[in-house]
């Protein structure tokens, strides 16, 4: 089962262009992503720039609106991201309660929708998805 583990930094969501994570942190976060490699349970991840470098697009109406970053009504945003392949929840949970994160730092834990979750009408429409994703 798949499941993609979303770091959620405190604070993240105001942070000024440009901000880096602490060396010390980046240091021990290696050594954790080292783990899930080393387990064979990691499929990918990434860190993510600070929301005051992004973009947001709305379709109100069902037109396009892009809002530049910082967005003032966010409460939680992501700061980066790892997918994992687990036999679990309860092993994914566990992947997510070693990662050294911080006071300011939340993880959530979503497992990702597969095909074969979909009722059959749901997966003809989506004939070729799998064609899509970089596997």
């Amino acid at each position: 089962m798949r499941f993609m583990m979303l770091m959620i930094p405190k604070g993240y969501e105001s942070a000024a262009p440009g901000t880096m994570p602490d060396a010390k942190a980046v240091e021990a976060m290696m050594k954790y992503n080292q783990a899930l490699k080393d387990a064979g349970v990691l499929i990918t991840l990434d860190g993510l720039r600070p929301p005051s470098e992004g973009v947001r697009v709305s379709f109100a109406g069902g037109k396009p609106k892009v809002t530049d970053g910082p967005f003032a009504e966010a409460k939680e945003v992501l700061g980066g991201y790892w997918m994992i392949d687990v036999k679990s929840q309860e092993e994914a949970i566990a992947w997510a309660s070693r990662c050294p994160g911080s006071d300011n730092e939340v993880i959530e834990v979503r497992r990702v929708q597969e095909m074969e979750d979909f009722p059959p009408d749901v997966q003809k429409a989506a004939e070729g998805f799998d064609k899509l994703q970089k596997r």
